[in-house]
């Protein structure tokens, strides 16, 4: 048997906006998707959040709630992949896209465009929610 990776995705919110990041590789090169990444053997799906976080916009956050798991089998064209979202909120650091990401960009979630993966998905399943914080 066997088992798909595992991914963590987090909606940011700073202020009054959600984090995007614009992604430097394929695949989605140069489209906008939420920060996220592989979850590293050593460590918790909330863990890898966060890093992903830290490590791809330079803002520390914290996790705010569990959105979902998504396992469609084709949500990512390099194979099967899980990935578990939280909705999250930057308490520091500095706004800075790094390692995956090609830039940083905070849009209101009036504003959504296509993102890559299955993130809009995301974002419309946490939707009532983030009306509620924004």
């Amino acid at each position: 048997m066997k088992c798909r990776p595992l991914a963590t995705d987090g909606i940011v919110i700073k202020g009054d906006k959600i984090v995007f990041i614009r992604r430097k590789n394929e695949p989605y090169r140069d489209m906008l998707a939420l920060p996220g990444g592989f979850v590293e053997d050593d460590e918790t799906t909330e863990a890898a959040a966060k890093r992903e976080v830290k490590e791809e916009t330079g803002l520390e956050a914290e996790i705010l709630k569990l959105v979902g798991v998504y396992s469609k089998p084709h949500r990512d064209p390099r194979g099967p992949v899980v990935s578990i979202c939280y909705l999250m909120k930057a308490i520091g650091g500095e706004l800075k896209a790094s390692t995956d990401a090609r830039d940083v960009v905070l849009l209101s979630f009036n504003e959504m465009p296509d993102l890559a993966f299955d993130h809009n998905r995301m974002i419309d399943d946490a939707m009532s929610e983030l009306r509620r914080i924004i």
